[in-house]
């Protein structure tokens, strides 16, 4: 008997603080905008609100570069209204999860201002430092964000590694006083009384002993995911924090684990709860070439989907628990990556929903993704804001392997700025994000695509969003019971059951813009009773058809319950 949790039953809303609501009028989103939307979010059903970064940072990549891991930013508002945040979410019973990042800070932060102002410095070793090889950098690893993992420090001769941008040191984790004032900052969160931590790139925090080079990639650097991404001292690292922060308590916790594997992640996430809750792994969002080089116009291929998503499924089964989320602050909308943007957006919208929400895991919602928000029709390149946007148009477009028109295309078709644009609450002025200027262009498509419209409408959307997480609440099953794909479907159709003691779920999806066939077994088709579905008549039941972008789930009572 899989053993019940509350993190197992629940459904996440990650907020990306900036681009939520703003209270004030500045033009930024901000932790009161979240107080206030809060009964929106109790009425859409949701259990855990994950919040993005709202720390004390100079902002090179949204917040992602930390300067005070304790300290609100003043953009946001004040600890204060995290204060009253947290109480009020705990009052309509929503927990918080708070980004831990730490596996580099801000340039900015006092240990690393510390750290860099000489070779005997304190800190000196709480960063990784090496000299010069042979007159430039000590590897020639690649930065994610462009450019070489090394800077040089012209004051003290040496290069301090950075996997991200040169603003973002990565921490030495070998250095034990590391560990502990990183512990000492998540047990001061916990007793401030957030509920859990979302773990950004937890899987690199453990470097190798040695800096070595390795084979240079399309870039011109190498890739250091080999011997960086899960190295075996992590799970050293996060069984200690397990003994020194997280057994305190009750709480949620998810690793964002890159590069990760089956086996690596059945380590993370280990049912005994020795190192984490889950993990979030991106095997099926890399198969349009992110993982490999995500500036391209390809789709995700429902076949290579399905045999990843499978996978995750089968072989952390009664091991480790899944993460479910097609969309976060880093990926494109999913609607404009693998739905249909034009006649069909509702209706796909809501079978990528049914797709994703119908399996086993926890699943997150990024804000937005409940209205069915598209990506960002980017025109120049003064609408980007991602530093990791920004540093690609510049790159290729300096190298011509891509026209800026070209860049622009495929930029909006993959930036991580396509999650950023404002939430879009109202068809008003500033989709009802702000009443100054926001940061980032709204989408203009927030006059038809808005939560106002969509709340007061029996089909939208939201309203299926509301339905879905209601029926997860309400079958243990969806939470609980096993997965087993169907064979039937090749690139066209995604199925699959859910199956405990008291009934067997019948999940079906048609990922095409065309109507299809889909034979459904006896069981369900003699005695099963329609769940849900995205259409207003489904002849799924009845002749075995799908129309097009139609989910379907169908249940029936197992006779020996």
């Amino acid at each position: 008997m899989e053993e019940r949790k509350w993190w197992k039953e629940s459904v996440v809303y990650q907020i990306y603080p900036m681009s939520f609501y703003d209270a004030n009028g500045d033009g930024i989103g901000d932790l009161r905008g979240i107080q206030e939307k809060l009964p929106y979010l109790k009425r859409l059903g949701v259990d855990v609100l994950w919040i993005s970064p709202f720390y004390k940072s100079p902002g090179f990549d949204n917040g992602y570069d930390i300067s005070d891991y304790e300290a609100v930013d003043g953009k946001y508002g004040s600890g204060e209204d995290l204060d009253r945040l947290i109480q009020k979410a705990h009052e309509m019973r929503i927990k918080i999860v708070l980004d831990l990042v730490v596996n580099h800070t801000s340039d900015q932060h006092t240990w690393f201002v510390e750290s860099r102002k000489s070779r005997e410095a304190q800190k000196r070793d709480w960063y990784i430092w090496r000299d010069a090889v042979q007159g430039k950098e000590p590897n020639n690893w690649g930065s994610l964000f462009g450019g070489p993992a090394w800077t040089l420090d012209e004051k003290t001769g040496q290069y301090y590694l950075h996997l991200f941008s040169p603003h973002q040191p990565d921490l030495n984790w070998r250095n034990e006083e590391v560990r502990r004032s990183v512990y000492e900052m998540m047990n001061r969160w916990i007793d401030r009384g957030i509920d859990g931590f979302r773990m950004d790139v937890i899987s690199l925090i453990a470097k190798p002993s040695e800096y070595e080079d390795g084979p240079v990639g399309k870039n011109g650097y190498a890739d250091w995911h080999p011997t960086v991404a899960n190295n075996p001292k992590v799970h050293e690292y996060l069984r200690e924090m397990r003994r020194r922060v997280l057994d305190r308590g009750d709480l949620m916790t998810v690793g964002e684990a890159s590069a990760v594997t089956v086996e690596e992640a059945e380590k993370y996430a280990c049912s005994d709860g020795s190192e984490l809750n889950m993990v979030f792994q991106f095997e099926h969002v890399g198969l349009d070439g992110s993982e490999e080089f995500k500036w391209n116009d390809r789709r995700i291929p429902v076949s290579g989907l399905k045999q990843v998503m499978n996978k995750w499924q089968l072989e952390l089964e009664g091991k480790a628990w899944n993460s479910l989320f097609w969309c976060n602050h880093d990926q494109p909308r999913i609607v404009s990556r693998l739905g249909d943007e034009g006649k069909y957006r509702e209706r796909s919208a809501k079978m990528l929903a049914t797709c994703l929400h119908m399996m086993k895991g926890t699943p997150y919602i990024f804000q937005g993704e409940e209205l069915g928000m598209t990506n960002f029709p980017f025109s120049d390149r003064s609408e980007l804001r991602d530093i990791e946007s920004l540093d690609a148009y510049d790159r290729y477009v300096e190298q011509k392997l891509f026209t800026p028109q070209e860049m622009l295309r495929i930029i909006s078709l993959k930036s991580r700025d396509n999650a950023r644009t404002p939430m879009q609450w109202s068809a008003g002025e500033n989709g009802g994000f702000t009443t100054g200027t926001p940061w980032m262009k709204v989408n203009p498509n927030h006059v038809t695509i808005n939560a106002g419209e969509q709340m007061g409408r029996e089909d939208s959307v939201w309203e299926y969003y509301r339905r879905l997480i209601a029926l997860r609440h309400s079958r243990p099953c969806i939470v609980y019971g096993r997965f087993a794909p169907c064979e039937e479907g090749g690139d066209r159709i995604y199925a699959y059951t859910r199956e405990n003691e008291e009934e067997k779920l019948l999940v079906v999806c048609n990922f095409t813009g065309e109507a299809q066939t889909f034979d459904v077994d006896a069981p369900f088709r003699e005695r099963g009773e329609l769940l849900l579905s995205n259409v207003p008549e489904s002849g799924l039941l009845s002749e075995g058809e799908l129309q097009p972008w139609e989910a379907a789930v169908i249940s029936v009572r197992n006779q020996t319950a």
